[in-house]
């Protein structure tokens, strides 16, 4: 009897022993950029949480709200507010909402042809993103650098037919976000976003011949977010995986990987909810 209450235990403790890492919270990210070595620092350091986070990457912006949405991954971390509220609007069955800021990566305009912004030419061509919010975005910055003038009702989802006057006759192309920088060489200047500019090699802090300023109000809709379905907002798992990215050993990889390139940006949750319901009124 002995002997067999020997072997129970040691067959116990065998399966402990290779079942230990059952208790591991399994957690998919999935991110639409290259700027991403602040997740691979939480990724290293939510191990110690027995947190196994998978990060999941696309290249398509219009993929990572439909994969949280339909269940294949758990969180994303690649758009703004105004984007996630466009895609809310759009999308009227999806449960998504912020759980918090990442950064504010400023949009820039780029050129292999010109040093500076005030040597556009008339008839110069621009590609800009093709998305509802991030076009209105480009605009606003093609209006910001003097070169268009916008309607005043243009607000965050105007298009190309909301310019009212365009002075140096600028052919504007709207494309896909991905393609904005790949199209350098075949236009005269372009609007791109940050993480699409970093993942083409480009300093997007040194960059660009002229750069959104990211002091005004104006901006906050362009805050970069983390999303979860709505049923997942008081997680705890996700809440500690955002504690980890808002800590010093993150926060230190963000700015050496985008060369402080982007600003940080941690709200609470009620400036969050105050960013939203100015989207929505």
């Amino acid at each position: 009897m002995k002997k067999i209450i020997g072997l129970i235990l040691a067959t116990l403790i065998v399966l402990a022993a290779c079942g230990g890492g059952g208790n591991n919270k399994k957690v998919t990210l999935g991110v639409a950029s290259n700027d991403i070595a602040a997740w691979e620092k939480v990724k290293e350091l939510a191990k110690k949480e027995n947190i196994d986070i998978e990060i999941k990457h696309f290249s398509d912006y219009n993929v990572p709200n439909k994969a949280l949405s339909d269940g294949d991954i758990d969180m994303n971390a690649f758009q703004h507010f105004a984007f996630l509220n466009e895609y809310k609007k759009v999308h009227k069955d999806a449960k998504i909402e912020a759980i918090s800021t990442t950064v504010l990566a400023p949009l820039g305009i780029y050129s292999k042809k010109v040093k500076d912004i005030k040597d556009i030419k008339d008839g110069a061509e621009v590609t800009i993103p093709n998305d509802v919010s991030n076009q209105a975005r480009a605009l606003k910055l093609l209006e910001s650098a003097g070169l268009l003038k916008l309607k005043d009702n243009f607000g965050l989802n105007g298009t190309i037919k909301d310019i009212q006057s365009n002075p140096k006759n600028i052919k504007i192309k709207a494309v896909d976000a991905q393609q904005t920088a790949r199209a350098l060489d075949d236009v005269d200047f372009s609007v791109i976003n940050n993480g699409v500019a970093t993942k083409a090699g480009l300093n997007a802090k040194k960059d660009p011949i002229y750069l959104e300023k990211i002091t005004s109000d104006a901006v906050k809709p362009y805050i970069n977010v983390v999303a979860v379905n709505s049923k997942d907002k008081d997680n705890k798992t996700f809440k500690k995986i955002i504690e980890l990215y808002h800590g010093k050993e993150a926060q230190e990889a963000l700015k050496k990987d985008t060369k402080n390139g982007e600003k940080a940006v941690n709200l609470s949750d009620k400036a969050i909810k105050e960013i939203e319901d100015s989207l929505t009124k």
